[in-house]
């Protein structure tokens, strides 16, 4: 009886590792990051020898336009300081869940500080007993949460048993986040006939034809269960951020506004990939397709805001960790992928077994 009382007591250390993308601190670091951006296999597709040289020139061509964005933004980017205060929210809703154990939050980007090699190092300093990855993208995409995962796992040689969230895109919590927001802009547009337009970021179509990304099938299933959510009647998909002269998904963020316009209704447009405020959101929604609305006659044109650590959707982070303790397996929390696709991590890990 005491050796149990006494194992009890001590606990676990558990460390939730979350992943997002990163963004420059500054105008000084906007071109490296840029460069760490398109030197990721995952975002162009092509060897080293090609690659590296490529994504230099880009990066350099990139840094003027995209320092003007950021200097928008008072400089850099938000993201890391909006991802710290999601940390510490997870931390303390995930200690009061489990008064037994310690729980520390570490976050890793992909492309710049904290790198996932440096957190990486943090973790496996702290020896933890436990680890949880919890990708910050709701919707698994080769781009994104594969990239992140795929540089853990190459950089992590440190203690516990790690076990993957692989996605989220009908998590309760943040499906009724995402509603709630949206009925909050809806009040805020009154009598007025309005579209939600659930915008979210794009990628080349080939990578859902030939590398079985799950990505749009994911996007659109969140978009479903929020407008369902929402009680909504009047919405559409669409995705922005396109580069570069291959096919991306559609329509465009663009198109739709311009849809908008055409129809005589008013746009109230949901970040629907994105969890924290960022250049995507600032600049792109909030400047950009807000000049494109004014110019064509979209009025009103609202924008809302990203989840950030609105309580309900830190509840569902946190039921998605401590759900993820109990399995020492890649898994979705909530529905995941409807098909089999190829590339998604669950349908791996069931064919490597």
């Amino acid at each position: 009886m005491t050796r149990v009382v006494a194992t009890g007591l001590k606990g676990r250390r558990i460390a939730v590792v979350l992943f997002n993308l990163g963004g420059p601190d500054d105008q000084a670091s906007v071109k490296p990051f840029l460069f760490n951006l398109f030197n990721d296999p995952a975002i162009i597709g092509l060897p080293g020898l090609l690659r590296t040289p490529l994504a230099k020139l880009i990066s350099s061509r990139r840094e003027t336009s995209a320092q003007a964005n950021y200097a928008l933004m008072g400089g850099g980017s938000p993201l890391l300081p909006e991802t710290r205060k999601q940390a510490e929210a997870l931390q303390a809703n995930l200690t009061s869940r489990l008064p037994h154990d310690e729980v520390r939050t570490f976050v890793a980007m992909r492309y710049w500080h904290p790198l996932t090699e440096e957190t990486a190092a943090d973790v496996a300093a702290w020896g933890p007993d436990e680890v949880v990855l919890l990708p910050l993208y709701p919707q698994f995409s080769t781009t994104t949460t594969e990239s992140s995962l795929k540089r853990w796992n190459e950089t992590y040689a440190g203690s516990g048993v790690s076990r993957t969230v692989c996605c989220w895109p009908e998590a309760p919590g943040w499906v009724q986040a995402q509603a709630g927001l949206i009925r909050e802009k809806l009040t805020e547009a009154g009598e007025a006939q309005v579209r939600v337009l659930f915008s979210a970021h794009g990628i080349p179509e080939m990578l859902v034809e030939k590398k079985g990304d799950p990505y749009q099938e994911q996007v659109e299933s969140t978009c479903a269960a929020v407008a369902a959510a929402a009680g909504l009647q009047d919405w559409s998909v669409c995705y922005q951020s396109r580069v570069g002269p291959m096919k991306w998904l559609g329509p465009s963020t663009i198109e739709a506004l311009e849809q908008a316009a055409k129809d005589g209704v008013g746009a109230v447009v949901v970040p629907i990939a994105f969890v924290s405020e960022h250049v995507e959101t600032l600049v792109e929604l909030d400047i950009e397709y807000g000049e494109l609305a004014h110019k064509s006659g979209v009025t009103p044109y609202l924008r809302v805001p990203a989840a950030g650590v609105t309580p309900v959707f830190i509840d569902t982070l946190a039921e998605a960790a401590e759900e993820a303790l109990a399995r020492n397996d890649v898994a979705p929390h909530g529905p995941g992928c409807r098909a089999d696709w190829k590339a998604c991590p669950r349908t791996c890990d069931r064919r490597a077994a």
